[in-house]
């Protein structure tokens, strides 16, 4: 071991050679500075004595510091903009989406709106052809006619073909022809066939969709609704029924059934679910009236 490793070193840490590079250069500007004010003097200047103290590297760093705070301040004053901005934008965006679902949740409550109407529309509708099912179900007698349709038929031919029989119709002289036959045969072709609310055969009739097809047959289109059916045509009593003609139950322009007059007294009608198309005397259910089309 050296004799003089026990003896600590007094010797300064070095500065790194950007500090005393730097310092240096300060040293050289200022002595540069006084020997040109030096020379440029008097000759007979006396001599400075004036002790002109240096930057130190101290002041230096602090003033670098000082540049660094300020950027600091900067980019904190730059970021807070952005901040500022984004928070702006970010507030017009949820105000622009807060507008279109409002939007949004008045065009769903229109529509919504009409949906429950159209609904109760419908709604009221059934009620209307339900209540008309009740009304011809409750027209029905405790006890049906005994005449069987065979022979009601066979009447209606045979005071049909008599030129003088009135039964039903003071004016009823002769059998139907043309338009009348085709809806009076039509109507009776149809007896047997299966009521149905709604129905418009061929198998299966309410009482306005059997008026509707029989009066087809002859060429002749009427509405689809019974009180607009009652409402078209010459009103006339039934004492004055010719084959053909609109028998209606109810007032004229709200009736609540329709059948078809064919002659001898009787009539051809969708009754209900219980009896189906049947032919009927006008006793056995009296209608409040009549139209004629033909």
């Amino acid at each position: 071991m050296s004799h003089t490793a026990h003896i600590p070193s007094h010797r300064k840490p070095r500065r790194s050679a950007s500090k005393l590079a730097l310092r240096a250069g300060v040293a050289g500007g200022v002595l540069g500075t006084i020997a040109v004010a030096g020379a440029a003097g008097p000759a007979n200047a006396e001599p400075v004595t004036e002790t002109i103290e240096m930057p130190t590297l101290g002041s230096l760093e602090s003033g670098a510091g000082l540049a660094s705070a300020v950027a600091a301040s900067a980019e904190a004053s730059h970021q807070e903009a952005l901040d500022q901005s984004l928070q702006a934008q970010e507030n017009a965006a949820l105000q622009k989406a807060a507008k279109e679902a409002k939007k949004a949740k008045a065009e769903a409550d229109r529509k919504a709106a009409a949906e429950r109407a159209e609904e109760a529309r419908l709604k009221a509708e059934q009620e209307r052809k339900e209540a008309e099912e009740r009304a011809s179900r409750d027209r029905e007698r405790t006890q049906l006619s005994t005449r069987s349709t065979s022979s009601s038929n066979d009447s209606g031919s045979s005071s049909s073909s008599d030129s003088g029989s009135t039964a039903g119709s003071s004016t009823e002289t002769q059998a139907p022809s043309g338009s009348a036959a085709a809806i009076v045969a039509f109507a009776r072709a149809q007896i047997g066939d299966a009521y149905v609310s709604g129905g418009t055969g061929p198998n299966s009739w309410d009482c306005s969709g059997l008026v509707q097809a029989a009066y087809r047959a002859a060429g002749i289109d009427l509405p689809r609704i019974s009180y607009s059916q009652s409402s078209m045509g010459t009103s006339v009593s039934l004492s004055n029924l010719q084959p053909g003609d609109i028998l209606y139950w109810g007032s004229r322009s709200g009736s609540y059934h329709v059948a078809i007059y064919v002659g001898g007294g009787n009539y051809v009608g969708a009754q209900n679910p219980s009896t189906g198309v049947v032919e009927r005397s006008l006793d056995w259910d009296t209608p409040s009236g009549a139209v004629r089309i033909l």
